[in-house]
């Protein structure tokens, strides 16, 4: 196999929102190595995921299918294969650094070396399950911060899952994964051609950074969009009711608070993105030492997410709704030399349609029945509009507890959220109301537009079903 074919780097952040990096128009973000890959690549304005939490998003992105397909519906369901195999059967040493969240955690997935942190906090699924920031801290002499000493706190339900991070700097898990991800590219001997995956477990809650990162954030005046009566009864039942479980069980060391301070909310929100400074810092340094190994002289460099967090936007805690704030997340591609950069591009896009591009540039084959659309044109500068749709999908789970099936379809100006079997949903008109708080799904002038997005999204499923039937992503 010829030595011209990129390496590739994919680093991927777990609940990101998409107003986090300064040079996307956040100015009160500290984000200089984002911005730099901004700067000088090409970043994707509307990109969406296909499910509104973890795994399920993660196994679209890994395959090029929709949870339907993958049967990946929910943190915890069965996720073994993914198209990383085609990567390693081209010739690609696979690895894997941080956090990818399949299940079984330590599944290969088509990686020759794994080196697994998980969540932070964890609790259900893999509880005891020990990862390599498990055994690092063991090895120092800590114990890892997580709910049963949080719960010690007499400010636990407080804080809204906003705690000081108390131990050495070196042994939080953004990092810890940054070190671990420098320190593989300085040992292993230079193999070519790479895929490294590099899974930031952060922002993720419990928000969590070391105090100087988090002293700035704490100074500055940070958008904050609290949730209106009005605004809260026009949501769905089933989001209405998630809010009550979430304020009366402690997922993820948080407490949600059905009507927090606006300093509470502050707090929350400095902390959360302190986490993305940190994650930040430790990019830089993974693109100096692979810049000192000579591995960025012919690779691309890929920055996305997993998904968005509310942060008390809408009046709730985490994911599992169909906001903006949830499905939409960065997407940069950086390779100059390789792709015109300084462009933003504000078509939309699935999250997992970088995955065809990736195995296109490794030059392994892309299955016909992928519903992921290759954005390898795009990068190349070539013409591109994007996708007329974005879609995502999820069932009840333990957290999203009184709703069999959500699903979305979001075009350009409109959004629409439908309930399986009921008669309540969601629909917003995005140009006049970007920020989805008034809810137009009973407004008499909005129903032509109802029934034509309902359609829409029955054909999406009816054909995605035809097209890709089930992959093999178990």
């Amino acid at each position: 196999m010829p030595l011209s074919r990129p390496n590739i780097i994919l680093i991927l952040t777990d609940q990101q929102r998409y107003d986090t990096i300064r040079a996307l128009g956040f100015p009160y973000m500290d984000t200089p190595n984002l911005d730099r890959l901004v700067a000088e690549g090409t970043a994707f304005t509307q990109c969406h995921v296909a499910a509104p939490s973890c795994a399920p998003s993660r196994a679209s992105l890994f395959t090029g299918y929709y949870p339907h397909n993958t049967r990946v519906w929910k943190n915890g369901d069965l996720w073994r294969r993914s198209w990383v195999e085609s990567l390693a059967a081209a010739g690609y040493l696979c690895v894997n650094v941080g956090k990818m969240h399949t299940w079984p955690f330590d599944t290969p997935l088509g990686f020759h070396q794994r080196y697994v942190v998980e969540n932070k906090d964890r609790y259900l699924e893999g509880r005891y399950y020990f990862d390599e920031w498990d055994k690092a801290l063991r090895a120092r002499g800590y114990v890892k911060p997580q709910r049963e000493l949080y719960r010690l706190r007499p400010d636990y339900r407080e804080r809204l899952g906003a705690f000081e991070w108390e131990l050495p700097e070196d042994l939080h898990s953004d990092m810890f994964v940054g070190d671990l991800a420098c320190w593989w590219l300085k040992t292993h001997p230079r193999t070519e051609p790479l895929f490294l995956q590099i899974g930031f477990p952060g922002p993720h809650p419990p928000y969590d950074p070391i105090p100087r990162c988090a002293q700035p954030y704490l100074l500055r005046d940070l958008p904050l969009y609290p949730a209106t009566e009005e605004e809260l009864a026009s949501q769905p039942p089933p989001f209405l009711a998630m809010r009550r479980h979430n304020s009366e069980v402690d997922h993820d060391s948080i407490v949600h608070l059905l009507n927090p301070t606006r300093e509470q909310l502050r707090r929350q929100r400095a902390y959360y993105m302190a986490n993305m400074t940190m994650i930040d810092e430790k990019i830089g340094q993974i693109l100096d030492t692979a810049q000192e190994r000579g591995y960025l002289e012919n690779s691309v460099v890929i920055f996305l997410s997993d998904h968005g967090d509310c942060l008390g936007d809408h009046g709730h805690s985490q994911k599992w709704t169909m906001y903006d704030t949830i499905t939409r997340m960065p997407l940069i591609a950086w390779a100059p030399g390789l792709f015109p950069g300084g462009r933003k591009l504000d078509g939309l896009c699935q999250q997992f349609d970088i995955a065809p591009a990736i195995l296109e540039l490794a030059g392994a084959a892309v299955p016909e029945s992928m519903e992921a659309q290759s954005l390898l044109p795009a990068l190349r500068g070539e013409a591109w509009e994007g996708r007329p749709y974005v879609f995502a999908e999820h069932p009840r789970d333990s957290i999203l507890q009184t709703t069999e099936y959500m699903s979305m379809v979001r075009a350009r100006d409109w959004k629409l959220v439908h309930f399986a079997g009921e008669s309540f949903g969601q629909l917003f008109h995005l140009r006049e109301d970007p920020r989805e708080v008034r809810n137009l799904w009973d407004d008499p002038n909005c129903q032509s537009k109802k029934r034509e997005l309902l359609g829409v999204l029955l054909d999406w499923r009816i054909r995605s079903q035809k097209q890709a039937g089930h992959c093999a992503a178990q």
